[in-house]
């Protein structure tokens, strides 16, 4: 086996998180009375957590800012006027009742029996526990490592590095970043010196510098990956 530890990113690598996304949100504004909020605000406020999320990225600002920021900015474009805080954390829990997996996830992870699996995710601790315990993946994972549990985020090395002591990982050359972002994923895993494997079901081109491992379009591709039967790129 080439690799023995298999870390995966959460949304849109196991879990379809627009699908999550749009149903929380829905029903997010159902709970204050506005039926229409998905179609008068959904628009806007994927533009404004685009923004943001790729400031967490780049270490602009912190996941806690982040998570009242989006909806300040939301209800400031459209005149709104709700409690943000309660607004912020009742989002939070909705995410985490949300859970669509993948095609082909459940069956993925079956036939890497043999490894170590985790999860390394910048996503919000409580819906992203909350998803996996209430999906069929619950107990498939040695651990979810989260970002505002390490006090980093993909891409930065640090989470890496606390991944690896978390997992008491010594050799970087038997573990595998999987995700489907090329700036946090891959550039966090390549910058950490791992190899990286970008999921990308939608064979989106590639426009960046950054250079994954391996690529894939379905996941039955990963067991010949982590098996070392695919070569690199």
């Amino acid at each position: 086996m080439k690799y023995d530890v298999i870390l995966f990113d959460l949304d849109d690598t196991l879990f379809d998180f627009g699908m999550t996304e749009r149903n929380a949100f829905h029903q997010l504004f159902l709970e204050y009375g506005l039926p229409n909020g998905l179609q008068d605000y959904l628009g806007s406020y994927k533009t404004i957590s685009k923004v943001l999320w790729d400031e967490l990225e780049q270490g602009v600002t912190t996941l806690e800012l982040l998570k009242i920021e989006r909806f300040k900015r939301l209800f400031l474009e459209h005149n709104l006027k709700l409690d943000l805080e309660a607004v912020s954390h009742k989002y939070i829990e909705n995410l985490g009742r949300e859970i669509h997996l993948i095609s082909g996830v459940e069956e993925m992870l079956a036939s890497l029996a043999g490894c170590r699996l985790a999860i390394l995710t910048n996503g919000f601790q409580i819906a992203q526990h909350a998803r996996i315990k209430g999906s069929p993946l619950k107990g498939v994972f040695e651990a979810i490592i989260t970002s505002e549990e390490a006090g980093y985020q993909k891409p930065q090395p640090s989470i890496f590095e606390y991944t690896f002591k978390k997992l008491g990982i010594t050799e970087k050359s038997k573990a595998l970043m999987v995700g489907d972002s090329l700036t946090s994923d891959i550039q966090g895993g390549s910058q950490f010196g791992i190899d990286t494997c970008w999921f990308n079901p939608n064979q989106k081109e590639n426009t960046t510098t950054i250079i994954p491992t391996y690529e894939i379009e379905n996941w039955s591709q990963l067991n010949g990956i982590v098996n070392g039967q695919l070569i690199e790129k």
